[in-house]
């Protein structure tokens, strides 16, 4: 099988692929709010309910992109199921690269200053790297705009504000709990980064499109 081939329409937007990568993508969703699950419980007792959206970021991204393959494998027939199929398709592809790279590299700026890895940790590597590998490969099969984009890089910037100004930034290894103001500074960047990576991968994929 040539790289050719697995880069392309017709191996990555076969229905048995997408139908596998979806199935995937919910275990691995699932499993990333069970994994939230004593944040989100500590959230619920000490904080405003309504801050609980914004506390499972890794897992949302993941569902955002479980939206995104259901759609196309079932793709919206209105205008209006159209336009909120773009927001998510935009979210997936953010949100995806944001939180896969974040979540990596707190892993291993926290092994820099002393932590020990366990295999969690390498699991967690390497399933959000995953993350962003996927979104950047299906970019080009989503119809979302630049316009679209922009929204989404507008959730992902409030989620980033409400994350540090209301203290419900995901759980840091407890060696970078003196890192903080760098690990905002550091996220919202990351947020930037990646809303810049989606649109330059969008516009690429358009390119190569029209060409072909």
């Amino acid at each position: 099988m040539s790289i050719s081939y697995l880069w392309s329409r017709s191996f990555l937007c076969n229905r048995k692929f997408l139908w596998l990568l979806f199935i995937c993508n919910v275990i691995g969703t699932i499993y990333g709010y069970i994994w939230y699950g004593n944040q989100m419980a500590y959230t619920l007792e000490n904080y405003a309910s309504w801050l609980i959206v914004f506390v499972p970021d890794s897992p949302t991204a993941s569902l955002f992109f479980t939206i995104g393959i259901g759609c196309l494998l079932y793709k919206p027939r209105s205008m209006w199921g159209n336009q909120i199929r773009y927001l998510f398709e935009s979210l997936a592809v953010v949100t995806s690269v944001k939180y896969g790279l974040w979540a990596s590299s707190m892993i291993f700026a926290g092994q820099y200053q002393g932590d020990v890895l366990q295999w969690q940790d390498w699991m967690l590597v390497v399933s959000h790297t995953a993350m962003v590998i996927e979104a950047l490969l299906y970019v080009r099969f989503f119809g979302f705009n630049t316009s679209v984009l922009i929204g989404a890089a507008a959730w992902t910037l409030l989620n980033d504000f409400i994350d540090y100004s209301y203290g419900i930034y995901p759980w840091l290894p407890s060696v970078l709990s003196d890192n903080l103001t760098a690990v905002q500074n550091f996220t919202i960047g990351l947020t930037i980064f990646s809303v810049i990576v989606s649109w330059i991968t969008l516009r690429l994929a358009r390119r190569d499109t029209r060409r072909a």
